[in-house]
């Protein structure tokens, strides 16, 4: 498990990335180029509508997509999803992804403002192969947000938590998503991750409010989608995703947060978990951290899962 001063890939990229842009281009041009220096096979590239009512919006978004046209210069497969109307959080993010895994098995996603080491990719790439058929396992998240705390002798664990700042997937796991949370009516399972009742409550809360269409966001039905199917997310042992949206030209985070800028490492995956089981030492460290008390919600809505808070790119709305 050693790290590397610089990563040097064990082989071509085989895997599909899509890249979720919006309205920032300095943001975009740091994680175009991590995109770029990684070469993938297949590009796609998702970009929402300008707002009619932000002034510049049409020009900043113009100028997002033509950067990143003019500057594929590396051999590879491009699709592109460019919206003529803002679709907002919800739908816009959620039918990007839809159309991704409509057209590939499996493959890795990167927002705008999510800056991924270079072995990112390839964490990625081997631990969607490693499980591919495993419906244990839901996603495959290239964030560690546990303070530099070790959580076993592997290179990676498993949460029942899903960090989406650079992640993975498979098709046949996307296909449970449901942006409407059609089966709201069935939360029996939520209980099953939580001994406290405060912490059931605070997720039911949470599912509750998107059923009513009182949060604009799609990933709290990512959340559903993956406990309903007792699915777990693979957490590297160190940060692979580094979040540089936070601060001045933000739409919300105008302020930093103790998750921007986490530093990001390279490493060679080498030692797997001997099984896929749940770290609970690490759960509880992030729901003590993130989800319980009043502060701590606040914080978790604006830094975490609540990406129309969060996101100051494409997820804005």
């Amino acid at each position: 498990m050693t790290d590397l001063t610089k990563f040097t890939a064990p082989n071509r990229l085989k895997t599909a990335v899509l890249f979720l842009v919006f309205n920032r281009l300095d943001t975009t041009r740091q994680v175009f180029q991590s995109i770029r220096e990684a070469r993938p096979p297949r590009l796609y590239i998702a970009s929402d509508g300008a707002r009619v009512d932000h002034e510049g919006d049409a020009q900043n978004v113009s100028a997002v997509r033509d950067y990143i046209i003019k500057n594929i210069d590396w051999e590879c497969e491009i699709r592109i999803l460019f919206r003529d109307e803002n679709l907002g959080c919800k739908y816009a993010v959620s039918g990007a992804i839809s159309w991704f895994f409509d057209n590939e098995e499996e493959g890795i996603i990167l927002e705008d403002d999510c800056l991924p080491a270079q072995s990112f990719f390839w964490f990625c790439e081997e631990l969607l192969e490693r499980y591919r058929h495993n419906f244990g396992v839901g996603i495959v998240s290239g964030d560690n947000f546990q303070n530099g705390i070790n959580r076993g002798d592997a290179d990676y664990y498993f949460s029942v938590y899903p960090h989406i700042w650079g992640w993975a997937s498979w098709a046949s796991r996307w296909k449970n998503y449901d942006v409407t949370l059609v089966d709201f009516s069935d939360t029996k399972f939520i209980d099953n991750n939580f001994s406290k009742r405060s912490d059931v409550n605070f997720w039911k809360d949470r599912f509750k409010e998107v059923k009513n269409n009182q949060i604009d966001t799609w990933d709290y039905q990512l959340v559903f989608a993956l406990w309903k199917h007792q699915q777990l997310t693979i957490i590297p042992r160190l940060n692979l995703v580094s979040n540089i949206g936070f601060g001045e030209g933000a739409t919300h985070t105008v302020s930093e947060s103790e998750l921007s800028e986490i530093k990001v490492h390279d490493f060679i995956l080498l030692k797997h978990p001997e099984k896929i089981q749940r770290n609970m030492h690490a759960d509880e460290f992030t729901a003590k951290l993130q989800f319980r008390s009043a502060s701590a919600f606040i914080r978790y809505l604006n830094k975490f899962v609540h990406l129309v808070k969060t996101k100051i790119s494409y997820f804005t709305s």
